[in-house]
């Protein structure tokens, strides 16, 4: 099996903490504890959405995830001038540009790339500049791809979301329509000497065929591990799923 660049590396986001602390005010739980625990725990990566409205992680909490954290921060945000200041405030290892929108429970799909070239290559430009690599979360569209490795991304992070609610519907074909175009799609990006990552909504069910994939270096898995947490703590949530990621990559 081809590895191309090793370990699958497992990106936990630890937005939810944040959602459960926001939900009764106060500091408590602290999302950077819970970093740091994923860290001990073996997490490659820590993940974080500061989001225009500040509904889970605020502004404080990437200052202290910076200050904590041994592990690369990927700082999740979207295209705007105000989240541009502070990634080059900060200059985390990654940037992941997303959609957003007030309204919406959960990023709802990729990026919109080609129809913004221009517009995204120059607000990406600066934080390339800046040291951070920059990754677009975009859906399995080739049209997107190519866009992004135009306007200079170094990343791709695939989005899993749709993948994985046939799934959970029980539209098993559509699930399995949608897996194999993000396998198309990965080599695809890699051919084109993009770094390929993926996630949204991955669960212990439906990780292992996207960890199978040999061009995908990194999942970001988050709101599932933060539930699950809640049953059987989050170091054995964590352990489980670098499990599952492992016996999927060594073929299991």
């Amino acid at each position: 099996m081809n590895n191309f660049a090793g370990k699958l590396r497992l990106g936990v986001n630890i937005d939810h903490v944040a959602t459960v602390r926001n939900a009764r005010g106060g500091a408590y739980p602290d999302p950077v504890r819970a970093a740091k625990l994923a860290e001990e725990a073996g997490a490659d990566g820590i993940t974080a959405h500061l989001r225009e409205d500040r509904r889970h992680i605020t502004d404080p909490d990437i200052e202290g995830l910076m200050d904590a954290l041994n592990v690369p921060l990927n700082f999740e945000m979207a295209a705007t001038d105000e989240m541009q200041a502070i990634a080059l405030r900060h200059k985390p290892h990654a940037v992941c540009i997303v959609p957003e929108k007030r309204e919406e429970k959960t990023t709802e799909g990729g990026l919109e790339v080609a129809r913004e070239e221009n517009r995204l290559a120059h607000f990406i430009a600066p934080l390339r500049d800046a040291g951070c690599r920059v990754s677009i979360f975009i859906a399995a569209d080739a049209k997107q791809i190519e866009a992004a490795h135009r306007i200079g991304a170094q990343v791709i992070e695939l989005h899993t979301g749709a993948y994985c609610d046939f799934h959970a519907e029980g539209r098993f074909d559509e699930s399995l329509a949608e897996l194999e175009k993000m396998r198309e799609m990965s080599a695809f990006a890699h051919s084109l000497g993009l770094e390929v990552h993926a996630g949204h909504g991955l669960t212990y069910e439906t990780v292992k065929p996207v960890a199978a994939f040999p061009e995908v270096m990194e999942l970001n898995i988050g709101h599932f591990l933060i539930g699950e947490a809640i049953f059987r703590g989050l170091t054995p949530a964590i352990s489980e799923m670098r499990r599952l990621m492992d016996e999927a990559r060594d073929g299991g």
